[in-house]
Parts: C-alpha cells; structure tokens; sequence
C-alpha cells in the first residue's frame, strides 16, 4: 500500500499536489527553471474529515479527492511521500475550485 494511500489529513486539512511547471513553449522553445513561474494549480489527493463546530459536527469539506484547485502564492506546508512533493493545505486557504467541463 503506497504512503498516499495512508495519508489521512486532520480536521480541515486537504492535501494538494501541484501541477508542474510547462517546461517548453507552444512553439517548442524551451523555457529556462529560473524563468517558469511558480504554478499556483494543483490536485487534491487526500482530505480530512472536516473541521469541528462548537455544537461538535464537523463542518464540510469544499473539495474532493481529484478536484482541481487554485493555490495561493505562499503558505502550505510541505509534504514529501514517496518521492513526491505535496502540499498541505487548510480548506479555508484554497482560493478557488476549477471545474473541468
């Protein structure tokens, strides 16, 4: 069983891997590490319950496993499982849901 797999964030908490960065052009240039932009995209791999409300419910997550999410610039925490790099992200934090259709 992979580590992802085993991966259950807490509470609130929806971890995120992030698209990479295009490495080439359209027109087949290739663009240099130092000039690709840090990517502000990502899939949501695994989610946590939900936060807990002072009635003691959990509230609901906005997200699912497999929902492309808009990142913001900073903040995360990161997470390395299998030789992947993740990052860990509260539901409050993520800025927007991108639908696929």
């Amino acid at each position: 069983m992979s580590a992802l797999k085993r991966f259950i964030p807490l509470f609130d908490r929806v971890l995120v891997q992030r698209m990479t960065a295009e490495k080439t052009t359209k027109g087949g240039i290739f663009i240099p590490e130092k000039a690709q932009g840090k990517v502000h995209e990502g899939v949501v791999r695994a989610v946590g319950p939900g936060a807990l409300r002072d009635d003691g419910n959990r509230a609901p997550m906005s997200v699912n496993v497999g929902d492309h999410v808009f990142l913001p610039e900073y903040g995360g925490t990161k997470v390395t499982l299998d030789e992947e790099e993740y990052s860990l992200f509260r539901d409050a934090d993520l800025l927007a849901k991108i639908n696929e259709s």
